[in-house]
């Protein structure tokens, strides 16, 4: 019999945003002391939001309390970033790019396949629902705390119900484990293959789309509302496609088609030769994400986790040991088995476990001691960036399919 719970709570859509947005200040407060939680990138709003998430661990486990939260504009904050995804989605900048963007992606979707299947088939051996190997591979591998905060409920609805703790905690993993294996691969790999760097020159600060300019630089209301404009026209045409093709008898998730009509719009704009706002459309979905991110966290049942520690710990293992010897044997092939290569692999390892940010650390780490690489600070964030969290999207949505 479950015991009764001495103080219940719901938070209405006020207090919820109001909680969120002080769980992402303590986050940062805790970040500005805690120098592990910068080393690796640990996002402010994952810092605060697992804080918290401990805190109703405590009220649960006690049955003293328990709160309630409004998910309505979670969902909102979701597909706005989403939206922000798919305009970051040009085929221009993959053509700019040249051969070797191309075929970094390839392989980048290469790790994606094979971090599900190998997700999905450890999980069946485990006698686990198969979906958690997607809640263990790229939803939060590749994708990150954004991604797994996107997935979680989806994998709830297809049937797993810590579908959202578990993506949560992969990706919490992910982080520290892709900052780990970077640069002990780098260096077997210059070891192994007796590489040096073709100069010591460079700097490391060159941009994906270049240098902004100083309109884009000083952000302002026009600029804004141009930016908030385009997410919300594309989420709305985005809604009624989906709603049609719903209508039809295929189910799709709501977050895919505000991301396609942004990239459709991205694209036109780019073949017209027309501006996109894009420096304020990122800024508007980082913020959009940060909220959204907290608001999960805060909402996370971490006692699901219990049952599926030892099963759990066991694939993101096989994980961080799949992302070496794919940084190691196909990365580095992949990309032309030299000094350039071998930085691409380092920073595959960031953000094919984490995200561009520690693929970014990985690479500096690696290059300030052995030498700069342009292509490698030109190729990864470029694919890590722009184009891998919208082909991962789009991945998992297949997956999802097969396997609800």
């Amino acid at each position: 019999m479950q015991e009764e719970i001495y103080f219940s709570y719901t938070f209405g859509m006020q207090e919820t945003v109001a909680v969120a947005v002080l769980l992402l200040m303590l986050g940062r407060l805790i970040k500005r002391y805690v120098e592990v939680l910068r080393r690796f990138y640990i996002p402010a709003p994952v810092v605060g939001g697992i804080v918290f998430s401990l805190f109703t661990l405590l009220g649960h486990e006690t049955h003293l309390f328990e709160f309630t939260f409004d998910q309505s504009l979670k969902n909102l904050l979701m597909l706005a970033f989403f939206t922000t995804v798919g305009f970051a989605a040009s085929f221009r900048m993959l053509v700019r790019g040249g051969i070797s963007v191309s075929i970094f992606l390839c392989g980048a979707i290469l790790l994606i396949v094979s971090q599900n299947a190998l997700g999905v088939g450890m999980s069946v051996l485990f006698g686990l629902n198969p979906l958690m190997g997607l809640a263990a591979g790229s939803i939060a591998l590749t994708g990150g705390h954004g991604t797994a905060a996107a997935f979680g409920p989806e994998l709830i609805k297809a049937g797993l119900d810590a579908g959202l703790s578990v993506s949560i905690a992969a990706a919490t993993f992910g982080l520290v484990a892709g900052c780990m294996i970077g640069g002990p691969v780098g260096k077997r790999l210059m070891l192994r293959y007796h590489l040096k760097c073709g100069s010591k020159d460079g700097d490391n600060s060159e941009m994906v789309e270049g240098k902004l300019t100083m309109e884009e630089k000083n952000i302002n209301e026009t600029l804004l509302f141009q930016a908030i404009g385009y997410i919300i026209i594309c989420m709305g045409i985005g809604y009624i496609i989906i709603k049609g093709i719903s209508a039809l008898g295929i189910v799709l998730p709501a977050y895919l088609g505000p991301m396609m009509v942004a990239a459709a719009v991205r694209n036109f704009l780019d073949v017209t030769h027309r501006r996109l706002p894009l420096h304020s459309i990122n800024v508007v979905g980082n913020i959009s994400l940060q909220l959204f991110l907290a608001i999960a966290l805060m909402t996370l049942n971490l006692w699901e986790l219990a049952a599926l520690a030892v099963p759990l710990v066991t694939i993101l293992l096989a994980q961080t040991a799949l992302m070496a010897l794919f940084a190691y044997f196909v990365t580095f092939r992949l990309m032309g088995s030299d000094y350039d290569a071998a930085v691409i692999a380092t920073g595959h390892c960031g953000f094919g476990l984490g995200a561009t940010p520690n693929a970014m650390a990985n690479m500096e780490t690696f290059t300030g001691a052995n030498g700069y690489s342009p292509k490698a600070f030109f190729v990864v964030p470029i694919v890590g960036a722009l184009f891998i969290d919208f082909v991962n999207a789009t991945i998992l949505t297949i997956f999802i399919g097969i396997l609800a």
